[in-house]
């Protein structure tokens, strides 16, 4: 299905991780650079850290709490990709067709994620069986 916010690139593929320090300095020695950016984000209970890679990034996903996403996550599956993200034009936009497709959303309204970026993320039952996560590529304006 064509939609208004059709992908214009795989923005960043999401990695949990237990211990984000000892994460970073793994990851600085597989891709060979440096990590671009740590940051909390506090209402979705967890650290992250960035390396760019081309037009992409690896995001490491560290939890702040024992019972957030993340910790969940690696309580049932261990460490290891957790979501990939796409970049899409207008988020909202997105939202609205995918929702009209049928794609059951776990998120129907935009919310703030790491680096500022408005996020949404796709249920994995109807992205067969990967949690998928849409961003949108700058700042619209919306009412």
């Amino acid at each position: 299905m064509e939609t208004a916010g059709v992908p214009t690139r795989i923005e960043h593929i999401g990695i949990a991780v237990k211990e984000l320090d000892s994460a970073i300095g793994t990851y600085e020695k597989l891709l060979g650079v440096r990590c671009s950016a740590v940051e909390e984000v506090p209402d979705q209970h967890v650290r992250t850290a960035f390396f760019r890679v081309g037009e992409s990034k690896i995001e490491l996903l560290e939890s702040t709490s024992p019972d957030g996403p993340i910790a969940k996550f690696i309580t049932k599956r261990g460490e290891g990709i957790h979501h990939i993200a796409y970049a899409v034009g207008d988020i909202r936009a997105t939202l609205h067709d995918l929702a009209s497709g049928g794609v059951r959303l776990i998120d129907s309204e935009p919310r703030k994620g790491a680096e500022g970026l408005s996020i949404a993320f796709i249920h994995p039952l109807s992205a067969c069986g990967v949690l998928t996560e849409i961003t949108e590529t700058a700042p619209q304006p919306h009412d």
